[in-house]
């Protein structure tokens, strides 16, 4: 990341629940596609708008489902290209710092397959 880039921050916890739950919204509270809807894709635009790196924290919470964070960030991934995804988000895990590939894996996936 560049000094002079300006970086936005989202903490999951903080600003959406320290209880992530599964894929859909029809499956329960604080789904991925909840997530993605209600914030990720907000700020994701913003930062692009802005050309800054959104700087997301996964700390904090109880864990995270696997399909929570392919429909949140693979999600994206099936909007917007993939390259560009990788390029403006970076990541803090430093509770299950495996989450950051695993994520990037949804966002590559997500548009190869």
């Amino acid at each position: 990341m560049n000094v002079a880039e300006k970086t936005l921050n989202l903490n999951v916890a903080l600003e959406f629940s320290k209880t992530p739950g599964p894929r859909f919204q029809t499956e329960g509270k604080f789904s991925g596609e909840e997530f993605r809807e209600g914030i990720l894709r907000k700020r994701l635009d913003e930062a692009l708008k802005e050309g800054s790196v959104l700087h997301i924290d996964l700390d904090g919470g109880y864990g995270y489902a696997t399909s929570f964070l392919e429909e949140a960030f693979g999600g994206l991934a099936r909007e917007y290209e993939s390259d560009q995804i990788l390029k403006t988000l970076s990541f803090k895990s430093d509770e299950e710092p495996y989450l950051i590939e695993d994520i990037r894996g949804y966002i590559r996936k997500a548009r190869s397959g």
